[in-house]
């Protein structure tokens, strides 16, 4: 367990000195959000309406965008094959790096959402579930981009092989998070919603890790 502490406290401090990756991620969230009420015009009713569909979609493509650098940075440099060699299982030591990817993509986009949302004049019913939603959404998509970027790993255009990797996979979780927003703001229950990405992030605790690890062996050979 110390072991995987560090392993965070080790990539949140990398993140933190670059900046790079989360600003990036950050600031492409706010400005595609913030590009729709100008491109649709000032009609207050279809803003509400598309709204949490909005920032959903912007949310999934913004965490996409640093997922090529969850293991190639490391596999550049060396230091993942020295990771290997830890006695912290490989799949401990995907899951650690999943959670400081999530700590400094997912949960900035998690915290600032509500500010995009009162741009785009979502009603206030649904400024709750649009954070608990993302709160449990944005780490499963972490856990699933991060076995595509464990296959992609060494490819010529990794960017674009992980996107027709995780983009499938991410929808599942597009559709409950949207339609839990959509649920609160017409007054009726987002309980099932809710459990469903409850229940997709823990499919993806167990598994994700797995699997990137599976996935990077081959690479680490």
């Amino acid at each position: 367990m110390t072991a995987f502490l560090l392993l965070i406290r080790h990539d949140l401090r990398l993140a933190l000195r670059q900046g790079s990756d989360a600003a990036l991620v950050l600031g492409f969230f706010v400005l595609a959000v913030v590009l729709f009420p100008l491109g649709v015009g000032p009609d207050f009713e279809l803003l509400t309406r598309i709204a949490p569909g909005v920032l959903w979609v912007m949310a999934l493509l913004a965490a996409l965008l640093s997922l090529d650098r969850l293991f190639q940075q490391d596999y550049d440099d060396g230091s993942l094959e020295a990771l290997a060699l830890a006695p912290l299982p490989l799949e401990l030591l995907v899951l650690a790096k999943c959670c400081a990817h999530w700590l400094t993509t997912g949960l900035p986009l998690v915290l600032i959402a509500p500010l995009l949302a009162a741009a785009l004049h979502l009603d206030s019913a649904g400024y709750l579930p649009l954070v608990g939603a993302m709160a449990l959404g944005t780490p499963t998509l972490s856990l699933i981009g991060a076995v595509g970027a464990a296959l992609a790993l060494g490819a010529r255009r990794a960017g674009v092989l992980l996107s027709l990797l995780v983009l499938p996979l991410y929808i599942p979780v597009l559709i409950f998070g949207v339609a839990a927003v959509d649920q609160a703001v017409a007054g009726l229950a987002i309980r099932p919603h809710l459990l469903m990405l409850g229940a997709f992030l823990a499919a993806a605790l167990p598994l994700a890790p797995w699997g990137a690890a599976a996935a990077l062996r081959p690479a680490l050979e």
